[in-house]
């Protein structure tokens, strides 16, 4: 699709049919009328939270927002059989944002910001508010250059202790939970072909797969034990050890393989 220009629609085009007709304002029509200088006539893919997507021309625009037209019945993408849960370690110098901004774009649905035992960066009070906005901030910029038709679901901040409980919740209910971590023995590979064994056959696949990433230095062998006693397996990528910024966005696109998501 080679529309220019991409929006975030905060309400729901489920139900609507193509001449149906939205205003656009708040942020997202700010945005569209002074930064994007939209114009009548352009042609802009709108998406809501829900995984609704579809083609719209702008009709008007004013210096707080705009009016478009739905050229077509919105698309509505299913959510997938196994969800993407990345576990991202506070990290600093902006990596923790690299990572699930590149996460996004990959086609992670859960983000879950965790604050591990060795997180240079802090989120106490007021702070966690202010990380979570500079979070959401990072994931709509990706969501729309991906054009992405379902925005990820971004979780509060947890403590290594709630995410054991986390991680507990998720293996008995179904889900696959790997924490990467140099020290491991078990390598990613064999997961991802067993998965793409499983996506190729249309055989059952885990309801979620969790990737956790620690902070630059890297999870403790206390944080290891419990997660591991909740039913994480920990495992390495390779030989290469890569950054806080790049291992879960590195192991997503692994899976997003496997699971069949880029065929």
């Amino acid at each position: 699709m080679s529309l220019k220009n991409f929006l975030l629609f905060e309400g729901t085009l489920a139900g609507a049919s193509a001449g149906a007709e939205f205003s656009i304002g708040g942020d997202e029509g700010h945005h569209g009328a002074r930064v994007m200088r939209l114009r009548a006539g352009e042609r802009i893919l709108v998406t809501d939270a829900c995984g609704h997507q579809a083609e719209a021309s702008v009709v008007s625009v004013s210096k707080s927002g705009f009016d478009i037209e739905l050229s077509e019945a919105p698309r509505h993408e299913e959510e997938p059989a196994t969800q993407l849960v990345l576990v991202q370690a506070l990290a600093k110098g902006g990596r923790d944002e690299s990572a699930i901004e590149m996460a996004t774009e990959l086609g992670a649905d859960r983000l879950v910001p965790w604050q591990a035992e060795r997180s240079v960066v802090q989120w106490k009070g007021a702070k966690e508010n202010k990380g979570l906005e500079k979070w959401r901030a990072r994931i709509n910029a990706a969501v729309k250059q991906s054009r992405r038709a379902r925005i990820p679901e971004l979780e509060r901040a947890v403590t290594s202790a709630e995410l054991a409980l986390l991680i507990e919740s998720a293996v008995s209910s179904g889900a696959r939970v790997l924490v990467l971590h140099e020290n491991a023995h078990e390598r990613l590979g064999p997961i991802v072909r067993d998965l793409a064994t499983r996506a190729e056959q249309a055989a059952e696949t885990p309801k979620d797969v969790w990737i956790i990433v620690g902070p630059e230095g890297g999870i403790t062998g206390e944080e290891i034990a419990q997660f591991t006693d909740s039913g994480a397996i920990p495992l390495v990528l390779g030989k290469e050890i890569l950054r806080a910024s790049s291992a879960g966005p590195a192991a997503l696109a692994a899976l997003c393989a496997a699971l069949g998501r880029w065929q």
